[in-house]
């Protein structure tokens, strides 16, 4: 049995089958891990909920935030946006059983047989990951109620920035969400700092990478994910970040979590590229 990691798909049908024949992934024996939104602004977000539905308990894929975006949406939460893909999925005759699938899937995977954790954006540098699984936890339970559409009223939003030990209620959930589904940068504090979306190198005076913050108390965990596109893929001992940019002309990247995590990469057809 193989263990592969896949980044971000966002609709990237076509590529993300090419990528697991590149691979050579036998649903049978392997498993496959993915980093989240698997939907919107490429072409064909149905057919990736579709096919990674169906492949049942051979895969393991965490919420990213387009995918709640998805979601919010079908609730009537939020409004569509320009740049949206979502029409296809949301008009579909299986919409309910592809939308309720989506929301049961977890905020953050561990596997301690595979030595590996992954969640779609990143981890506060306060975060041990015992406290991050139980953040996930709590916020999964909430969307997985039958009233999560009230929920997702609320979810949205930029604060609180900054994580304390008594956060509760929507402030608790909406900061989980905030760092499990947006993070890229923290300030050297600790603040989140969620409206900089640029590559290392060209974010404002004191921010960092939130995997570069000093104390980092997830340092010691091996963590796969996806979300930051301007990064590009970074293969290191204990941090894989898998989103290529395939959407927006980059490539789908996978990794092979339960050996060397050498990086594998499928370049992006000529028809994603949204807003171009």
């Amino acid at each position: 049995m193989a263990v592969y990691a896949i980044g971000d798909i966002q609709g990237c049908f076509e590529e993300f089958q090419g990528l697991l024949s590149r691979i050579g992934f036998d649903r049978q024996r392997d498993q496959l891990w993915l980093t989240g939104d698997l939907v919107n602004r490429g072409p064909d977000s149905l057919a990736v909920l579709r096919f990674v539905r169906a492949l049942g308990e051979s895969v393991r894929c965490v919420l990213g935030n387009h995918d709640l975006h998805l979601l919010a949406i079908a609730s009537g939460a939020r409004s569509p946006r320009k740049q949206d893909t979502l029409d296809p999925v949301l008009a579909a005759a299986d919409a309910d059983e592809l939308l309720d699938w989506l929301r049961h899937r977890p905020l953050l995977h561990h596997d301690e047989g595979v030595g590996w954790t992954m969640v779609h954006a990143g981890l506060p540098p306060q975060w041990d990951i015992a406290t991050a699984a139980k953040c996930a936890r709590q916020l999964e339970a909430q969307l997985q109620n039958p009233g999560y559409a009230a929920l997702l009223q609320s979810l949205f939003g930029d604060q609180p920035d900054r994580w304390r030990s008594d956060l509760a209620g929507i402030d608790l959930l909406r900061f989980t969400t905030n760092c499990l589904t947006r993070l890229r940068y923290c300030h050297r504090d600790g603040r989140l700092a969620l409206n900089c979306a640029g590559p290392p190198g060209t974010q404002p005076r004191g921010l960092l990478p939130w995997f570069e913050i000093p104390g980092r108390r997830s340092a010691d965990t091996r963590l796969v994910f996806g979300h930051w596109s301007t990064l590009g893929p970074v293969a290191q001992q204990r941090l894989l970040a898998l989103d290529g940019g395939c959407v927006w002309g980059g490539e789908l990247v996978a990794a092979r979590l339960d050996g060397d995590p050498q990086l594998i990469r499928e370049p992006c057809a000529a028809h994603c590229h949204p807003g171009r």
